[in-house]
């Protein structure tokens, strides 16, 4: 999975445009737990479980609902802002 990744800009690993919605939850997962190399960090977890849910990723749903839970109103506001900025480069 980490193979198919493109770098961004800030140093990040993030999915190409064609992952597919288990590929995003997956990633999602080792953000949510700062596993597999990846550092724990929320923001890029509810971006991912997003992005995962809109490409019909049902356990993306409930991880984010349960992740967004334990976030400040700003934090998802800016994993929000992320999700369309990937999609928008798609």
């Amino acid at each position: 999975m980490l193979t198919s990744m493109e770098v961004a800009s800030q140093g990040l690993p993030l999915p190409n445009a064609d992952a597919s919605g288990d590929e995003l939850f997956r990633l999602g997962l080792l953000y949510s737990t700062g596993q597999g190399g990846a550092p724990l960090d929320y923001v890029s977890a509810h971006m991912l479980f997003n992005l995962a849910a809109m490409r019909g990723s049902v356990e993306a749903k409930v991880y984010r609902k349960e992740l967004s839970e334990e976030m400040a109103s700003e934090d998802i506001a800016e994993a929000q802002r992320q999700a369309r900025e990937w999609l928008a480069r798609g």
